[in-house]
């Protein structure tokens, strides 16, 4: 496909505006004037129109392709919150709008809304208090470590360590970096759960805290959950949840009701706007109340009067962590979301979540080794190690090149990093049983090919706008010169 400067021909155009009824020239420093015209293509509205609905056809995401991209809970993105987000009484709220006397804020509506908003994700994961600020997961991450460190600062703890899974999220160990504390990892056990022999030893009066995620990434729910958060507790240290996989739980316990004292939310990926193409994202950090002084300004606080204001005055706070109110229309996504299910519909989603995911193990457990010992069931997601595969030179990522050219977005692959050639797989509530069918038959054929024909992996996909690439020479030789020399 031609890129659009290739399409540019001179004079044509597919815009037509009035006279301008404002001053043309303003005088400028010279150093800030072009020397030429911005070298922009010329089209036609048509050429325009055709051009980027053609490259949207080739991109995976979750309006066209099957999307099981494990620990990323790409669910279906559902509409109506998208038409509410842009909504004009929403989309051009400027963040910058005076207060009123006596605290009528021209946002009531939206403070209303994000302190509602805060309400809920308290009740459903068993918080005290909430922040919306944080703009993704990992900063959601970050603000909660450093809220952990905060705490023990003021309480004249001196803490060096901080435990975490050799399972966990990469952002675990290097959130906890940034923050200042030095990691341990805590090997995992056959069953997948972190072993509680090491954890004990390694559970002295120095550990800020224990990061974990429930389910963990390999899909199974520690049953010793409650002992981790309680010895942890007594050596004076706090539980941090990883809440990346809270789709798997809703409805079902909260991490607050487990003993975990600091959450973060993946608004994009738990509740309605998965974060396909890197953003935007939302990660609000949750409290038990001993923690609430600590969390970032501005806070959102109820009036004598019952009208809705910011709150500075907070000298514990670790201070600002992004500008305004957070990504506004994902928390009114998310906000909407919420309403929309409502408690029933939550659980509904877990549910479901899990349900599909026990299906799919069930059904290709016997065709590719699994990544734990998965006795009973898992939770939202699951791993399989292609180790089986490789013995006939067909890696993980050729698995994953191969469902590409089937039309299924790859599943994570090669994560977590203690399985080997893995496969985390993640089918989410919102797919049919003919899409989870189909997934399956792929991927026995790809079992079965695997043995009889390995060698049609190394090419594929080929059908696709984009064929097998040189990943190593793609990293290393990069050209990223777009525009044409005669065009310039």
């Amino acid at each position: 496909m031609e890129l659009i400067f290739e399409k540019s021909k001179p004079g044509r155009k597919g815009y037509s505006l009035p006279p301008s009824d404002v001053p043309v020239h303003v005088d400028l420093p010279a150093d800030l004037c072009r020397k030429k015209e911005a070298p922009l293509p010329s089209l036609t509205e048509q050429q325009v129109v055709r051009h980027f609905t053609l490259l949207s056809r080739q991109n995976f995401g979750v309006d066209s392709h099957f999307y099981p991209l494990g620990s990323c809970t790409m669910k279906y993105n559902p509409k109506f919150t998208e038409a509410l987000a842009a909504m004009p009484a929403f989309k051009s709220l400027h963040p910058l709008l005076p207060q009123l006397p006596h605290g009528n804020n021209l946002c009531q509506g939206s403070l209303i809304l994000l302190h509602e908003l805060e309400q809920a994700l308290s009740r459903i994961s068993g918080m005290d208090a909430f922040t919306l600020q944080p703009l993704a997961g990992a900063h959601g991450e970050l603000t909660g470590v450093m809220v952990i460190a905060a705490y023990h600062k003021k309480h004249g703890n001196h803490k060096k360590y901080i435990l975490i899974p050799d399972s966990g999220h990469g952002t675990n160990p290097a959130t906890a970096a940034i923050a200042g504390y030095q990691v341990k990892a805590i090997p995992s056990g056959p069953d997948g759960c972190m072993d509680l022999g090491t954890f004990k030893k390694e559970l002295r009066d120095d550990v800020a805290a224990v990061m974990l995620t429930s389910p963990n990434t390999l899909g199974v729910f520690n049953p010793r959950i409650h002992e981790i958060a309680d010895l942890t507790h007594k050596a004076g240290g706090l539980m941090y949840y990883d809440g990346a996989n809270l789709n798997a739980i809703m409805g079902k316990t909260r991490p607050g009701d487990l003993g975990f004292d600091v959450v973060h939310l993946n608004l994009h990926k738990t509740f309605a706007t998965p974060h396909g193409g890197g953003g935007p994202g939302a990660g609000p950090v949750g409290v038990k109340k001993d923690l609430a002084p600590f969390l970032p300004v501005s806070r959102i606080v109820q009036q004598e009067d019952g009208t809705y204001a910011l709150h500075y005055d907070e000298p514990d706070s670790i201070g600002y962590i992004a500008p305004f109110y957070g990504n506004f229309l994902i928390l009114l996504r998310a906000y909407a979301y919420i309403l929309r299910l409502g408690s029933e519909g939550l659980t509904a989603v877990s549910e479901n979540a899990v349900l599909s995911a026990n299906y799919l193990l069930a059904r290709l457990k016997e065709y590719y080794e699994p990544g734990c010992d998965y006795s009973s069931y898992c939770m939202h997601e699951f791993v399989l190690s292609a180790k089986k595969q490789k013995e006939n030179g067909v890696t993980a990522l050729d698995l994953a090149k191969g469902l590409i050219e089937r039309g299924v977005h790859p599943p994570t692959v090669y994560f977590p990093l203690i399985i080997k050639e893995a496969l985390m797989i993640e089918p989410t509530e919102t797919e049919t049983l003919e899409t989870l069918d189909y997934f399956i038959e792929v991927m026995i054929e790809f079992a079965q090919k695997a043995e009889e024909d390995p060698g049609w992996f190394h090419t594929q996909p080929e059908s696709g706008t984009v064929s097998r690439l040189d990943e190593v020479r793609a990293a290393r030789d990069m050209d990223l010169c777009s525009i044409p020399a005669e065009k310039e």
